[in-house]
């Protein structure tokens, strides 16, 4: 079996909580790219984290997570700024994202430090997140996508607020734009979709993406469900229905589990097995939004037996 490397942001969630009529913060380990690489590892990959941690004592919190997790931190960079912090607020189960932290710790990876060797030989790479929007990570991701040899998986993960108009937007868009062109896979969220490409549903998004050269798309609708497209067709996939307490890294344990099943089977040939992929991570996200989320709710296979049987 092979490995995946993942490209990306780990930083310290402060998630907002009523605690006997007090607000509070409590600490999480966070960052989608981390949680995509702990979603990976906890369903039984072999995955390598490559990104920038502080050289603080959150960042040595994340790296001992990292390292509990199972996950190969050895693309690791310690940087000598605080950790970025992502004030986390909900209305119901959906999270908001505040960033705190100049520069931001996860943005100081650069091409030298990538083992190119180690990118080269992945049978996964995932890209994409907020750290795209800083250098020179984003040179570092560049470098890495240019990489032959792995599937190449991308999520934009759209955080509104730190697109404040409409330039930025369009600037993003170019930017998730250019990987889009030359990915094996695009996840996104419906919410992604919507900012992107000004209200557009996700069928219509994914047919963009589609046309642009991605070879399928998997857009996450939340309790709806996901619509998948592929080379030879659509479906939209409805969720298994729980109780949600925290979506926190729902999104993320989605992309988690397709790049475990394509470490585990490959790409899939088609529509069919690209439906059996998104069941299977549905089933996994529905199990996350069903505890306190992030990266700590990420589930074994065990546990998802025990939760959903024959689902899975």
């Amino acid at each position: 079996m092979g490995y995946a490397v993942v490209m990306g942001e780990a930083l310290v969630d402060l998630l907002e909580s009523d605690q006997g009529g007090e607000l509070i913060y409590r600490q999480a380990v966070g960052g989608a790219p981390l949680n995509v690489a702990v979603g990976a590892t906890k369903l039984g990959g072999d995955v390598r984290y490559v990104g920038a941690l502080s050289n603080d004592i959150l960042g040595d919190r994340l790296a001992a997570f990292l390292r509990t997790a199972g996950v190969n931190i050895g693309g690791v960079k310690r940087v000598p700024v605080p950790t970025t912090l992502a004030v986390t607020t909900f209305e119901g189960a959906e999270p908001t994202f505040t960033f705190y932290g100049e520069p931001p710790s996860y943005a100081l990876l650069e091409p030298a430090d990538l083992n190119t060797a180690e990118i080269a030989g992945a049978d996964v790479l995932y890209a994409g997140s907020i750290c795209l929007l800083r250098e020179p990570f984003r040179e570092a991701a560049r470098a890495a996508w240019r990489t032959s040899g792995p599937l190449k998986v991308f999520d934009p993960n759209i955080r509104p607020t730190l697109l404040p108009d409409a330039a930025a937007v369009e600037r993003n868009r170019d930017l998730v734009e250019e990987f889009f062109a030359t990915a094996d896979l695009v996840k996104l969220s419906e919410a992604d979709a919507i900012v992107l490409y000004d209200g557009a549903t996700p069928a219509a998004a994914a047919e963009h993406i589609r046309k642009l050269g991605a070879q399928a798309v998997v857009v996450t609708c939340g309790a709806k469900g996901a619509y998948v497209a592929a080379a030879d067709g659509t479906a939209m996939l409805p969720a298994p229905k729980v109780d949600a307490i925290d979506a926190t890294g729902a999104g993320d344990s989605v992309m988690g589990a397709l790049v475990r099943r394509l470490l585990a089977d490959g790409f899939p040939a088609g529509l069919e097995g690209w439906q059996r992929n998104v069941r299977f991570a549905l089933a996994v996200a529905g199990l996350v939004c069903e505890r306190q989320g992030g990266a700590t709710a990420m589930p074994t296979n065990d546990e998802l037996t025990a939760r959903w049987g024959a689902l899975v």
